[in-house]
Order: C-alpha cells, then sequence, then structure tokens
C-alpha cells in the first residue's frame, strides 16, 4: 500500500540545477514539483497527488468495518465512523453545539456570524456553503445533473437525488431514539425530535415566540410584516403561503382530488379530508399538554392553548385590539368598515359575520340542526349545542382570573369580566347608548329599526325579542288549549 503520508524526497541540487533562476522561482518550482499525469494539475506533495489520482481511478481503498462504506482517504474513513461512534469532538463555542468534523463546525458557525461568502454573480444571492451556492447556480443553469436510474427523473442536487431514491425502496435509514420512529431524510428527523425535546430555535425578535420549525417562522414573520409574496395569477390575490396559493387557486380550477372514502365527499386539500375523516372515526390525536383536552386538528388545539395562555397574537391595526384567531380578527374589522358580505335572499338582511348569517336562514327555514346526543334537544347553531353540553358534563374549564368563578364556555366569562371592569364595548350609533353584551345591543336597535324577527307559531304575532316570544307562547298556548 502507498504510504499516506510519505516524506517529501531529499533532492540533491548541483549549481548547474539552480543556476539562472532567482531564488523565488526556484521555490516556486520546487513547491509544485508533483503533477497530475490525466488533468496537468500541480500539487507540492506527493501525497496530495495520490490522493488526487484517486478522483480519476475511482479507487476508494479505505473501508468501514461497521457499514462497509469505501472512502478514498483515511481521514474521510475516521470522520465517516463518527456517525457510527456518535462521536462529536468539534464544539462551537457560541452555541455549545457539537459536529463530528470540523468542516461542519466551521460552515455552522456563519449562522452565528453571518457570514456568506459565496456570491452568485448572476442574481447576487449570497451562500454560507460552497454546496448551496453550487446548487443554486443551476438554477440559472437549468443543470440537473443527477439522474435516478429508476425513474429518470432529474434533479441538481446529489443529496436531492439520495432522498428521492428512498421513494422507490422505501428505505428509512434515520431512526428517532426516543419513540423508534423512522424517516427518509436526516433534516426530517432532526425536526421530529423537537417535539420530543421541546426545542424551538427560531426566535421572533418583534413578539418573542419560538417556533420549532423555520418555514412557520417565516410564515409569522409575515403576520408582522404584511407580506404576502404569493400571487394567484388568476384573480390577484395574494397570500402569505405558498401552500394557502395553491389551496386557494383549486376555487378556481374547481379540483378537488382528495375524495372520502367513507361517504365520497371531495376536498381540495389533503388536510381538509384528514380532518373530515375522523369526523367517522371520532379519533382526536391533538391533545393539550396543558389541560388534556383532545382535539381532531392541529388548528383547533393551538387556538385552545390561547384560552390558557392569553395569547392574542393578531391585532387590529385600526383600535389596537388584538385576537387570539385570524378569523375573529377579520370579522371585528367590519366594524370599523361597516361590511356585511352574507346577505339573506329572502328577507335581504345582511350579516358581518357567516355563523350570524347561517343562524338567521334558520329562522325562516325552522330549521335547528344540531342535536344533543344525551337529551335530543336541538339547536341553530353548533355553538349553542357545546355550550348546552356543559351542562350534561358539568364542565366548567373557563376561570375569572378576578373572582375564580367559572363558566362553560369561553365566551361567557369573557361576557362575566365586563361586570368587573365596566367595558361595554356595544355603542348604539342612532342614540348613543352602550352594551357589554351584544344580544343586549342587537336587541336594542330593534327599538330604532322596529324589527320584530320572532314569530308566534300559533297566532303570528311578532317580537323584537325572544324572551318576549317565549312568554308570550305560555299564554297564546293556554289560550289555544282552553278554546
Amino acid at each position: 500500500m502507498e504510504n499516506e503520508f510519505c516524506e517529501k524526497p531529499i533532492e540533491i541540487k548541483t549549481e548547474s540545477d539552480s543556476a539562472g533562476f532567482p531564488d523565488e522561482m526556484q521555490n516556486e518550482a520546487e513547491e509544485m514539483s508533483y503533477s497530475c499525469d490525466v488533468c496537468k494539475k500541480s500539487f507540492s506533495q506527493e501525497h496530495h497527488l495520490t490522493h488526487h489520482k484517486r478522483i480519476h481511478t475511482g479507487k476508494k481503498p479505505y473501508h468501514c468495518d461497521v457499514c462497509g462504506k469505501s472512502f478514498p482517504r483515511r481521514d474521510y474513513l475516521k470522520i465517516h465512523k463518527n456517525i457510527h461512534t456518535g462521536e462529536k469532538p468539534y464544539r462551537c463555542d457560541i452555541c455549545g453545539k457539537s459536529f463530528s468534523n470540523s468542516g461542519d463546525l466551521h460552515t455552522h458557525k456563519r449562522i452565528h456570524t453571518g457570514e456568506k461568502p459565496y456570491h452568485c454573480d448572476i442574481c447576487g444571492k449570497s451562500f454560507s456553503q460552497n454546496g448551496n451556492f453550487n446548487a443554486h447556480k443551476r438554477i440559472h443553469t437549468g443543470e440537473k445533473p443527477y439522474h435516478c436510474n429508476i425513474c429518470g427523473k432529474s434533479f441538481c442536487k446529489s443529496s436531492n437525488l439520495n432522498n428521492h431514491k428512498r421513494i422507490h425502496s422505501g428505505e428509512k435509514p434515520y431512526r428517532c431514539d426516543i419513540c423508534g420512529k423512522s424517516f427518509s431524510m436526516s433534516c426530517t428527523l432532526n425536526k421530529h425530535k423537537r417535539i420530543h425535546t421541546g426545542e424551538k430555535p427560531y426566535h421572533c425578535d418583534i413578539c418573542g415566540k419560538s417556533f420549532s420549525r423555520s418555514g412557520n417562522f417565516n410564515s409569522h414573520r409575515r403576520i408582522h410584516s404584511g407580506e404576502r409574496p404569493y400571487y394567484c395569477d388568476i384573480c390577484g390575490k395574494s397570500f402569505s403561503r405558498i401552500g394557502n396559493l395553491n389551496a386557494h387557486k383549486r376555487i378556481h380550477t374547481g379540483d378537488r382530488a382528495y375524495e372520502c372514502s367513507i361517504c365520497g365527499k371531495s376536498f381540495t386539500e389533503s388536510g381538509n379530508l384528514n380532518a373530515h375523516v375522523r369526523t367517522h372515526t371520532g379519533e382526536k390525536p391533538f391533545h393539550c399538554d396543558i389541560c388534556g383536552k383532545s382535539f381532531s386538528e392541529s388548528g383547533s388545539v393551538n387556538t385552545h392553548k390561547r384560552t390558557h395562555t392569553g395569547e392574542k397574537p393578531h391585532q387590529c391595526d385600526i383600535c389596537g385590539k388584538s385576537f387570539s384567531e385570524s378569523g375573529n380578527l377579520n370579522t371585528h374589522k367590519r366594524t370599523h368598515t361597516g361590511e356585511k358580505p352574507y346577505h339573506c335572499d329572502i328577507c335581504d338582511k345582511s350579516f358581518s359575520q357567516i355563523t350570524s348569517f347561517n343562524s338567521h336562514k334558520c329562522i325562516h327555514t325552522r330549521d335547528k340542526p344540531y342535536h344533543c346526543d344525551i337529551c335530543g334537544k336541538s339547536f341553530l347553531t353548533s355553538g349553542n349545542l357545546n355550550s348546552h353540553k356543559h351542562t350534561h358534563a358539568e364542565e366548567k374549564p373557563y376561570h375569572c382570573d378576578i373572582c375564580g368563578k367559572s363558566y362553560s364556555h369561553s365566551s361567557k366569562v369573557n361576557i362575566h369580566k365586563r361586570t368587573h371592569t365596566g367595558e361595554k364595548p356595544y355603542k348604539c350609533d342612532i342614540c348613543g347608548k352602550s352594551f357589554a353584551q351584544s344580544g343586549n345591543f342587537n336587541a336594542h336597535k330593534r327599538i330604532h329599526t322596529g324589527e320584530k324577527p320572532y314569530h308566534c307559531d300559533n297566532c303570528g304575532k311578532p317580537f323584537s325579542k325572544k324572551s318576549y316570544l317565549t312568554t308570550h307562547q305560555h299564554i297564546c298556548t293556554r289560550k289555544t288549549s282552553f278554546h
């Protein structure tokens, strides 16, 4: 075997050898005295030339005795073995993260320094890693030199090809040592591990919120910046996330590619299909780690957690009021704009909220589609049904932090708090009177409009308040029974 680190041969120089050459030229010639006979590249040391020649020959004389993988250099094998031993001797002195080789540590440090030494001379974009820079250049050239020998698909990065090949092989070599789940990509495993560790390395410097994934972090920052970089080329509507744009486009195309195998209902997004299937199975895989309550959708558990944390990340840019959900913010903004986009085609009444609109339609149809599976009572809205169900369970998970009183619904504790604060957010723009509850406010407005939406089934008499109708019906029913 060739000596990996052999000494440079001793050269015996004569007077004629160096005559006529300046010292610096002589030194340069000596420094680059080993030349490759294939590509003519020169090296200062013989073992560097030996390493280089293996690029041409493909020779890999150093074999891993654990997995059998081969390498052209002994030091590459040594670095590789750290994968099996778990040894990470190179530690970042800034954040403490450890690495199996010095090159990875050096590249990692650029995260802290912000150094991006590789610059694209076409678009000016800079990169911290040479591999990412080379892959980026192929965007401009269109080059995809890595080909899958199974399906023929091409890739601009060798790592993308390796990841792709696992689709065919089904290989999942990256295994979580905590729960045993396996993954086809190391980056997916790293993201998964944060579920166990709770690590959230991406921090918003505006509101302080942290995230476990960079994609979620970047999407969050657009809440503050208002940036919506993804545009629909059909209607021009813009979105902060590309996933939302793709889902929106299906409104135009009518594409509903995801069909429920149980009832046949179709959806434009796989996530919506998965959530729908749980209505059949009853599965609720998302759990609140504070109170243990379970949910069928991840978005629902995230929203629920804000009842514990009090977080309200969505702020109105007109009055400054904050909300825990973006939908509630959008609905709130209509109190400023006066927009009422939901129109009843029976009585022409308009509404700012779709829930109010749906409840209103039931007045015309007398439909109560939400049924209690315990006592059989029916309700106009799902919210009223959920509130009713608490009376059976006697569950009151929402507590007033001022007096400790408990309620079955979050909206009730919010209304109750106004007895402490004196807040009356609902103001009549005709007479100026204010109200703590929206129901009382809506009933008051009917004094001015003369509207009487509640009708007696027996005699047809109209009333402005449901409570008036209920009182009347007791009298009317007795009269009818008497006659």
